[in-house]
């Protein structure tokens, strides 16, 4: 199937929500709340939902929509697509004003990441991932798309962690695999399966269970058709549109399967 439309429409709506995202972290008040799951929400998460909500739902009335941010309509288990939205990823990083957070916005079709858009807000960088079609990567909104593919790497490897959610069994890990990795980048939020879907990284690993569809469903889309992979721990891909939203499996990004390393 040719996902074009929906291409264009998620593109639409994560343009129309860069603005809104950019005057409240450049404000001083950001609206921080804490929520049940003990993780920050923002005036920014909320206003950029309603907006891309608004957007995905008018062109496509018939799709079901998963948000971060919205009420969770078991209904969407009856529909075959469903959009998975988080309005704003990486909401820590955004407290923290690193600039490294994006919006997400990936379309499954019966349980398979098929489409995915990633904006990175401070930057203005888009990525994209269409099942069948590639990965692109665009400087601007208004730039030229770039087709990108993940390197050839084996060796000297580097790997991309996370500012809040590294913890000791990720380390042990990478020490285990000193051999092979022998570089660390600390990159925020789904910033970590776009470099590696560019070939600026070659891996990361996921060993907590706290990160949820929105979190990787647009990634995983840009990461593989790019030629690379995002893999549970038994090896095999995340499904979508489930009833549990959470990945509680993990996950491991890679270049190459040979780099799979466990």
């Amino acid at each position: 199937m040719n996902y074009e439309r929906e291409l264009q429409v998620a593109l639409e709506a994560v343009n129309a929500v860069r603005d809104v995202i950019l005057d409240v972290y450049n404000s001083p008040d950001l609206g921080v709340e804490i929520k049940e799951d003990n993780s920050p929400v923002t005036k920014a998460d909320k206003a950029a939902d309603k907006i891309i909500r608004q957007i995905l739902s008018n062109a496509f009335p018939n799709y079901a929509l998963l948000t971060e941010e919205s009420f969770d309509d078991k209904k969407r288990l009856e529909n075959d697509y469903v959009w998975i939205v988080d309005p704003i990823d990486g909401t820590k990083d955004y407290v923290a004003k690193n600039g490294e957070f994006t919006v997400n916005i990936g379309l499954s079709y019966k349980h398979e990441a098929v489409l995915g858009v990633i904006l990175a807000p401070v930057s203005g960088e888009i990525y994209f991932g269409v099942k069948n079609e590639g990965s692109f990567y665009l400087k601007n909104k208004d730039a030229k798309p770039e087709k990108i593919h993940v390197n050839n790497k084996t060796e000297d490897l580097t790997i991309l962690v996370s500012r809040f959610h590294t913890n000791e069994t990720e380390q042990n890990m990478i020490k285990k695999h000193s051999d092979k990795i022998k570089h660390q980048t600390t990159i925020g939020a789904t910033l970590k399966g776009c470099i590696i879907a560019r070939g600026l990284a070659e891996m990361s690993y996921r060993f907590s269970s706290n990160t949820k569809e929105w979190d990787t469903c647009a990634m995983q889309v840009i990461v593989e058709q790019a030629g690379g992979y995002i893999l549970k721990f038994d090896g095999t891909p995340i499904c979508y549109n489930r009833e549990d939203v959470y990945n509680h499996d993990g996950y491991v990004i890679c270049n190459k399967k040979e780099n799979f390393l466990l």
